[in-house]
């Protein structure tokens, strides 16, 4: 007879309770979260396939498995599924586009699903029960006459699940870095700078699944069989939190399209003991406006604060606090508001057509399309391909 042990409650259960809950309400969220963004998708069903990893760690680890033992590696073809949506999260929020051909990414966690759907759901109550106390109770007697399949060798694939899915990240997270550095390099950043909100917080995301793919990694090392995964499943509760912090703060996901009161006073106080006269900014904002009219120096792909401060003849702090106290944004927030009302024009003149997003994104100074995408649809709205199509 099955032997069933008592339910076992504790701070790691609850704690990992607690982040199912908030995974799959985080989830909801970004799913119905309007407009829809492919990035919002990703992210949602990543958190969604987090929280059902979880689910399944805490009936493990609580021994409420023994209750629904038909429920044992019910999802572990989600394990397919957390390096693409990462990598696919990273790459829409810049605002790279996804399309059909992207799809394939996904093939080996349907492949996987049909294989289980094939060889191991359809296995009797018996044969679970083996599985489950192998992995969580080994101590316990296993039954016997428990597969319907006499060649083992069907399992392979399953038991070498956990190696599989350490390649398959470790993939997707080299790629995912190249991407990031990539986008840095293209807005001229250094890969740890903080100017550009959206890589910053992209290149926190990167770093916080690299730190699940580590502890995965020592887990698993340092654990019989899956007796460590709730070590795991309480890192991934911290990370879900984390997420949610992020949102509530609204630092990344929502901007506001004016400066807050709060950061009109930290630019007050930033430039207080400046010597600048009020006489003076506006006169350095009148020289400004004619460079910008006459030269138009933000087309260049090498444009910065020194350059332009060169031309109007004053200091880069002096020409910062004009663009801060009297525009209302810092530099890199200027630089692309012109860069993009020139864009929009280009994309509307018919001559101009035929011109890829990527010719029009050099036109006006951008490295690379997935920058040029990222502000313009920070600040139009829509990506440069919608607002050609709409317009025109």
């Amino acid at each position: 007879m099955p032997v069933t042990l008592p339910v076992q409650i504790d701070i790691f259960a609850l704690f990992i309770f607690l982040g199912i809950v908030q995974g799959i309400f985080l989830a909801f969220f970004f799913f119905v979260k309007k407009p829809f963004l492919w990035s919002n998708c990703f992210l949602g069903a990543l958190l969604l396939c987090f929280s059902l990893a979880s689910l399944e760690i805490f009936l493990c680890y609580t021994n409420l498995m023994f209750r629904v033992i038909h429920l044992i590696d019910f999802s572990e073809p989600v394990n397919y599924l957390l390096a693409p949506l990462l990598y696919f999260y990273i790459r829409t929020k810049n605002n790279d586009q996804f399309t059909r051909k992207d799809y394939w990414h996904f093939l080996p966690f349907l492949l996987y699903f049909l294989y289980c759907c094939l060889v191991f759901y359809p296995q009797n109550s018996i044969f679970k029960y083996n599985a489950y106390i192998g992995s969580y109770h080994p101590q316990l007697p296993k039954l016997a006459n428990a597969m319907y399949w006499d060649n083992k060798w069907v399992f392979l694939w399953k038991d070498w699940i956990n190696e599989v899915t350490i390649v398959n990240l470790l993939v997707y997270l080299y790629l995912l870095f190249n991407f990031i550095r990539q986008a840095f390099k293209a807005e001229n950043l250094p890969f740890f700078s903080n100017q550009n909100p959206t890589l910053q917080w992209c290149r926190s995301v990167f770093f916080q699944m690299l730190a699940v793919l580590g502890l995965f990694l020592v887990v698993k090392l340092s654990f019989e069989h899956d007796l460590g995964d709730h070590i795991l499943a309480t890192h991934i509760t911290l990370v879900i939190y984390w997420i949610s912090f992020q949102v509530v703060r609204q630092s990344v996901f929502f901007h506001p399209e004016k400066p807050s009161t709060q950061e009109e006073n930290k630019v007050t106080k930033k430039y207080e003991k400046s010597t600048v006269t009020p006489e003076i900014e506006e006169e350095i904002l009148q020289k400004l406006k004619e460079v910008l009219q006459n030269q138009q120096p933000f087309l260049q792909p090498e444009f910065s604060l020194p350059m332009l401060a060169k031309l109007l003849k004053v200091t880069p702090h002096q020409l910062s606090q004009v663009i801060n106290d009297k525009l209302q944004q810092n530099f890199f927030e200027f630089t692309a508001q012109h860069r993009i009302g020139v864009a929009k024009e280009l994309l509307l003149k018919p001559e101009y057509a035929n011109l890829k997003i990527e010719e029009i994104a050099e036109m006006v100074g951008y490295h690379s399309k997935s920058a040029f995408n990222t502000s313009f649809k920070k600040i139009v709205g829509q990506t440069p391909s919608e607002f050609r199509k709409t317009k025109i």
